[in-house]
């Protein structure tokens, strides 16, 4: 009987956490949930993925519009908690029909109640900034800004919905520094580790 692996991988903004994602799917020939967890999400829910998009690992305090009570866009009637549930559900479903990896959205806390393998990807500030430059055509001097307020929306957004602190070491089974080794040996490591768990 085919192993049933999930692995959720939690990262730092720029610290390459998707294409390490990827090449655990290459390597291990199952599905990488990353932006699709959005399409899907949108699909199963009957909302437009641009609603989901707009709250993608965001915890906005309220919608201004709810707050004069104006309710003609469907974009007032449904919270980030809401949108955080059918989320989960569509994690929780794709992880019970087979393996997976999945790409932040607090999925480690999701699957708590699973079989997972849960890694943490962090790196240099050096090497997030030229990986944000080079994905995302930024330019050098503004990349630390966008770096540091991309991170600090994940952990309000992780630490609101879990009770639990992003990044803290003891959340997750392993946390790798990809800069150290490369995406391709970061993701030899996890596997190797996997292994040694029983959960791959």
């Amino acid at each position: 009987m085919e192993k049933h692996i999930l692995i959720t991988i939690g990262r730092q903004f720029g610290s390459g956490g998707k294409p390490v994602g990827d090449a655990l799917s290459q390597k291990l020939g199952i599905p990488v949930y990353d932006n699709e967890l959005i399409t899907e999400a949108a699909r199963q829910s009957g909302y437009s993925p641009d609603l989901f998009i707009r709250s993608d690992e965001k915890k906005r305090s309220f919608f201004l519009a709810n707050l004069f009570g104006q309710t003609s866009d469907v974009r007032n009637m449904i919270g980030d908690a809401e949108l955080f549930r059918i989320q989960s559900e569509t994690i929780r479903n794709l992880a019970s029909k087979g393996s997976a990896i999945f790409v932040g959205r607090a999925s480690d806390y999701v699957l708590r109640d699973m079989k997972c393998l849960n890694v943490f990807i962090t790196a240099t500030m050096e090497s997030r900034i030229k990986f944000v430059c080079e994905r995302d055509g930024v330019a050098l001097e503004n990349a630390p800004g966008i770096i540091e307020r991309r991170d600090r929306i994940r952990a309000k957004y992780y630490d609101f919905f879990t009770q639990r602190h992003w990044g803290v070491a003891s959340n997750y089974d392993i946390c790798i520094n990809r800069s150290t080794l490369g995406t391709e040996k970061t993701a030899d490591l996890i596997i190797e580790f996997g292994k040694m768990r029983g959960l791959i």
